[in-house]
């Protein structure tokens, strides 16, 4: 029989069955379309050793006009700049409080206890913070909840990798948690990061150089009171790992009672934020029944339990989101519903951002944003912002401000300056802006609008666009060229002139496996090496994006797969796309063939799996007696590079795979001679067929051109 060419449409179909799909592809993973053609992606490797604090939301490159090289990186704990693979902490501080004091506790075993009691009695627990605490007692160290009378409770023995023992009658037992006192009301939430400086010991181990430090705040008792956990001295980078903080902590000793003087001073970096979304605000949106925070043994505290008050400080309830644009080689950067904040090259990698209405020169600069660009003509555009005059914190969702041109600190709308306003009249609040060429496209929760230059004396203009679309979250779009692309609740959307739906062969597949309430983790990335436009997002059982879909816009084809990913910016500044991890890590992608997440690098599993295939009409059953592959492993580095064929048959569409035969295609010649098993043998049998190609060997890579089998009409029972 003559044989027959396996040729299929290009990109992944899931809106319809597999059966009816005949001639196309049906899934796949880590897998893009050349020239119509599948192939595997290309793999990744880690931009530096160093890991960074928090979860990663948003990316920025620019080049200073010395030459050198930054990436902004803002996390819901920090906001960084990369600078050679160093993470340069440039997050603002808040607030700074002058009359800090720190207690430390540590006393004796009252009788002696096993390796398994979860309730531990002390002579007196004058120090010892009620909310809960870390103890060492010998080389054991112990966590606790709280504390009734003169007894630990709550328990948790052997932790930080040591051992639960046995601890005889007045055994020392020293404390790590520190309770701190600001006489100032401080502000903090749980999470947040202060910098201690001008304490002195407290007599003990718990000297000035442990306690002059940068820390994060473990756990908030009221509005002047919060504890930390004493360490070592290091820095922050130094502790830092994929998990967090690593800290070698530090216990007192009895000799630990003082309070460091009253000329300590507290630097509190603005309120960190949440990595993860949390639904709702009202009753039971925190923890159920609140929680015993407790103060220091013999103070009251703030202490709650099932209907009291909840803690005096509220902390954050949506997601830590930054948007940030270039002023020059300087960067302007914005918290989400919260400030607007400036780094100047000038000051150095080491200084941080300040708020931009403390700059020399503020005329009614605003306090409070969503988002902020830096428009083609040098304007400062802050969208859902606080108006002139009103004072911080009155924020409007739906308002736009400008600067006057080139300028960061004139805000005040005059006749002689070109700042001004606009304001939304659809919708909630703005969502997010994209910038392009022409114009800047702003996306409210019900609507589109285009705002354009127009020049004195209006400045700006803007237009509703279209009521009809939606919008995933404040990440979801992306401005390619002229076009902008971005994902919404139902479907996905083009706009180049006019808004469109983009016709997705995947869309189901999607949509119906989405964890709309993390939506707002929903971003767009844009690959321009291989004209694609990705969006990562959580599946349906993930709090945290787990998986991409992708338009190549060039081929009109779609596909998918999974993938770990918060955060991407493009080749530009950098040779190759560069993106963030949930592992706290930033990946050069398209580099290597690899998963360089793994030290050795591993192998990246790929496969591409074609819909079923039938032979006329499907009313005769088909005999498959071999497969003649056609696949390619140029730029594979192994020196025997293999993919595996699999073809499987059966009778019906929903039936199983009665039949499954495959064989690994193996590059028999190292030399860059492409040359290939020459044909694989099968026994197969069924009213229809289909074709898998996976790889999962180490630096190997693959695209396939157009296999053949040898088929033939074998009966019709």
């Amino acid at each position: 029989m003559p044989l027959t060419k396996l040729q299929f449409k290009p990109g992944i179909n899931r809106e319809v069955t597999s059966y009816s799909n005949e001639g196309g592809w049906f899934d796949g993973d880590k897998i893009r379309f050349r020239m119509g053609f599948p192939e595997k992606i290309g793999g990744w490797v880690k931009s530096s050793s160093n890991a960074f604090l928090g979860t990663c939301r948003a990316l920025h490159s620019w080049v200073a006009l010395s030459g050198e090289k930054y990436l902004g990186v803002g996390t819901n704990l920090k906001y960084y700049i990369n600078e050679g693979g160093d993470y340069k902490d440039i997050t603002p501080i808040r607030l700074s409080g002058s009359a800090v004091t720190f207690a430390a506790g540590a006393d004796t075993l009252d009788g002696a206890i096993d390796a398994s009691v979860e309730e531990i009695t002390l002579n007196s627990v004058s120090g010892f913070p009620i909310g809960g605490g870390r103890i060492l007692i010998g080389t054991e160290q112990i966590t606790y909840a709280g504390i009734s009378s003169s007894t630990l409770t709550g328990c948790a023995r052997g932790v930080n990798s040591t051992t639960a023992a046995s601890h005889s009658n007045s055994a020392s037992v020293t404390c790590a948690t520190l309770t701190v006192t600001d006489s100032d009301n401080h502000g903090a939430q749980e999470n947040d990061f202060v910098t201690f400086s001008g304490a002195v010991t407290l007599n003990g181990v718990i000297t000035a150089a442990v306690l002059n430090q940068e820390y994060q705040i473990t756990r908030i008792v009221s509005a002047t009171v919060f504890q930390v956990e004493a360490r070592s001295v290091a820095t922050i980078p130094e502790i830092t790992t994929t998990s967090g903080l690593n800290p070698t902590f530090v216990f007192a000793t009895t000799s630990d009672n003082g309070n460091s003087g009253g000329s300590t001073v507290g630097a509190y970096q603005i309120n960190t934020g949440l990595d993860t979304s949390v639904g709702g605000t009202g009753w039971g949106a925190g923890v159920w029944g609140g929680e015993g925070n407790g103060g220091t043994s013999g103070t009251t505290g703030n202490i709650s339990g099932w209907g009291d008050s909840a803690s005096l400080v509220t902390e954050a309830n949506t997601l830590r989101i930054w948007s940030h644009d270039n002023f020059g080689q300087d960067i302007l950067i914005n918290v989400r519903d919260e400030g607007i904040f400036y780094w100047a090259k000038s000051s150095g990698i080491t200084a941080r951002a300040v708020a931009l209405n403390s700059l020399s020169g503020n005329n009614e600069a605003p306090v409070i944003a969503k988002q902020i660009i830096i428009s083609e003509d040098r304007h400062v555009i802050a969208f859902g912002c606080d108006p002139q005059g009103s004072g911080a914190g009155e924020q409007d969702p739906l308002l736009i401000r400008f600067s006057s041109q080139g300028s960061l600190t004139d805000w005040a709308a005059e006749t002689t300056n070109t700042a001004g306003d606009l304001r939304i009249g659809s919708g909630s609040e703005i969502v997010t802006a994209v910038e392009t060429r022409q114009q800047i496209l702003v996306f409210t929760d019900v609507s589109l609008h285009a705002m354009q230059f127009l020049g004195p004396p209006f400045v700006f203009g803007i237009n509703n666009i279209s009521e009809n679309i939606t919008t995933a979250g404040p990440m979801c779009a992306i401005a390619v060229n002229d076009n902008v692309f971005w994902m919404g609740l139902e479907e996905f959307y083009s706009y180049s002139g006019g808004v469109s739906k983009i016709p997705c062969s995947v869309k189901d597949y999607v949509f119906s496996d989405f964890n709309r309430a993390q939506k707002e983790k929903v971003f767009a990335a844009n690959n321009s090496s291989f004209s694609e436009v990705w969006w990562f997002y959580p599946s349906s059982g993930s709090e945290e994006n787990d998986r991409y879909v992708v338009f190549n816009y060039e081929q009109n084809v779609w596909f998918y797969g999974t993938l770990g990913r918060t955060a991407w910016i493009d080749r530009g500044v950098d040779e190759t796309p560069i993106a963030a991890s949930t592992d706290h890590y930033l990946y050069d992608h398209e580099s290597g063939l690899d998963d360089g997440s793994n030290s050795p690098a591993t192998a990246i599993s790929s496969f591409i799996e074609s819909s079923q295939i039938d032979l006329g009409e499907g009313d005769q059953f088909a005999f498959l007696s071999r497969l003649i592959p056609d696949i390619t492993f140029r730029n594979s580095t192994s020196g025997s590079p293999t993919a595996t064929f699999t073809l499987s048959a059966r009778n019906y569409p929903g039936g199983p795979y009665l039949q499954t035969e495959g064989d690994s295609v193996i590059k028999t010649a190292s030399a860059p001679v492409e040359q290939f098993t020459n044909q694989v043998n099968t026994r197969l049998r069924g009213r229809s067929f289909n074709l898998k190609v996976e790889t999962a060997a180490i630096e190997t890579t693959w695209r396939l051109g157009t296999p053949r089998v040898d088929v033939r009409p074998d009966g019709g029972r």
